[in-house]
């Protein structure tokens, strides 16, 4: 199981969410740490996860026709096991 931290922004746009919207990220969530747990990670193509192109660095899923998120890759925690550290979640409008 990978571990993970929150941006205190991540923790922010999430109360701003639905409980509907938390429900299907929370779901999405699901498949995205099964996709994690492959080596090399291998995603639901469904979750769109791809890299943001005006941050090298971060990446995005797409949980909602309209739900994104954000995140990037830290330093392990636990050997062999990914770490994920969430910055944002919302609509298409916390992209760049």
């Amino acid at each position: 199981m990978p571990t993970h931290e929150e941006a205190p922004r991540f923790r922010r746009d999430w109360d701003h969410l639905t409980r509907g919207q938390q429900e299907k990220f929370l779901a999405a969530l699901n498949t995205f740490v099964q996709g994690l747990q492959a080596r090399p990670p291998e995603f639901d193509p469904a979750l769109r996860v791809k890299r943001v192109q005006a941050w090298p660095d971060v990446w995005e899923m797409t949980w909602a026709p309209d739900g994104r998120e954000t995140f990037k890759y830290g330093s392990e925690v636990r050997q062999g096991e990914p770490h994920i550290i969430w910055l944002r979640i919302g609509t298409h409008k916390i992209l760049p």
